[in-house]
């Protein structure tokens, strides 16, 4: 991945932090919280048809986006900062080059393999 679309990456990862900061929660939260999307790989368990559409559900920004102006024009401060943690999530798995999951593989994403970024 090229050096200017991780930059906008890591302003996509500190846009997060930026409005992590805004809403009324203790700094710890946003660490504690920031790998939970991960949780989503699960669907692998059942077959990388399902595990492919799951994780790439939870990793996809607009999901994030939608997440976090549905919590603000609710006012529910958990569903905002369920937006900005999948927002600052999927910045920073795309600022190490891990993307959206293709279904052939769990290491093939549309950004790059994962699998040959390891061996280097």
């Amino acid at each position: 991945m090229g050096t200017l679309l991780k930059l906008e990456e890591v302003g996509m990862f500190f846009l997060s932090i930026i409005l992590f900061n805004q809403l009324d929660y203790t700094w710890w939260i946003f660490p504690a919280c920031l790998l939970l999307p991960d949780i989503s790989m699960i669907g692998y368990l059942m077959n990388p048809r399902t595990g492919t559409w799951i994780y790439n559900f939870f990793h996809h920004k607009l999901v994030a986006i939608i997440t976090f102006f549905i919590g603000l024009w609710l006012n529910e401060p958990v569903v905002t900062l369920a937006g900005v943690i999948l927002f600052g999530h999927s910045a920073m798995d795309r600022m190490f080059g891990i993307g959206l999951k293709y279904k052939e593989s769990f290491t093939h994403t549309h950004l790059s393999r994962i699998d040959t970024k390891l061996q280097h």
